[in-house]
């Protein structure tokens, strides 16, 4: 009776350990700016009413406009999420460009920086001294650095990055799993272990929706599209589970449809055939209603 009593109260305290993980986990989502328009004070008062928690872009290029991004942020009381990469005629002028935007985006002391890292044809030593710079900065700085799964990047397929993830222990990406559906002209059956590696290397999510003929369906919440989007939930549900069995605090991610010409768009009057910003938030909803 003694043990019997004993094992209820661990699978009670149990119990209350995993209720109590789940209310501390925490999932952040950044609104977009890619097809903004306006100030960053309008865009940002518009991003805080929809419920977002943060703003993901690439650093502004003028001073004025860092300063006015980084007050609305601070107003609007929002995270913020840094896109990176690099550019260049030849490797070594890349790899010069790339170190220096990272290392400058560390100063906007940022959740998080994505990178656009390297090229498809650099070779894979090449897009690895990427990685290494990319880690180091991550280590003096304290910043995480993600590498986003991106056409023309180094993690444009799936089997290739799978190797790079075995060689490089460090290497953790930004997951856009739109872009393989479309690399691979599939929804990814048949590559299910790059898939699942991917998945556990994973520190953010790019929630945007793919399709094997391309890379973003023109409205999630079409019913035509059901079984696409179930699959990428299903991903993205796989990668949070990870975040919280590894006792993660937050886990963060961005809504990332685009505007006209990433989304169809309606021939000789080029008009999207429905709203990005509508789409983005519908995205986000979805997520937290499953979580």
């Amino acid at each position: 009776m003694n043990r019997l009593y004993t094992i209820i109260i661990l699978l009670f305290a149990t119990m209350v350990l995993s209720a109590q993980e789940n209310k501390d986990f925490k999932l952040k989502f950044y609104a977009t700016n890619w097809g903004m328009s306006g100030s960053w004070d309008s865009f940002c008062a518009k991003v805080k009413a929809a419920g977002y928690d943060g703003v993901e872009t690439w650093l502004p290029g003028s001073k004025e406009e860092q300063e006015a991004l980084t007050e609305a942020l601070h107003k609007y009381d929002l995270s913020l999420g840094l896109l990176s990469g690099g550019g260049g005629g030849t490797f070594e002028q890349y790899y010069e460009s790339f170190v220096s935007n990272v290392q400058n985006a560390t100063r906007f002391k940022p959740d998080y920086i994505n990178c656009h890292t390297g090229k498809d044809y650099y070779t894979f030593e090449q897009n690895s001294k990427l990685v290494e710079a990319g880690q180091q900065i991550s280590t003096n700085s304290g910043i995480p650095v993600y590498h986003e799964t991106h056409r023309g990047r180094f993690t444009f397929a799936a089997h290739l990055t799978a190797d790079f993830l075995k060689a490089i222990p460090h290497l953790t990406l930004a997951l856009d799993i739109s872009h393989w559906c479309n690399v691979h002209e599939s929804m990814l059956g048949d590559q299910k272990e790059a898939v699942a590696l991917a998945i556990s290397r994973t520190g953010h999510i790019h929630a945007r929706v793919g399709q094997p003929q391309a890379p973003q369906v023109n409205d999630p919440a079409a019913p035509e599209w059901k079984s696409v989007v179930d699959q990428h939930l299903i991903w993205w549900d796989e990668v949070i589970r990870l975040h919280k069995e590894k006792g993660a605090k937050h886990m963060t991610i961005t809504p990332e449809f685009g505007p006209a010409d990433y989304m169809p768009t309606l021939p000789y009057t080029r008009q999207p055939v429905a709203s990005q910003w509508d789409i983005n938030v519908y995205m986000m909803n979805l997520i937290k209603a499953r979580h």
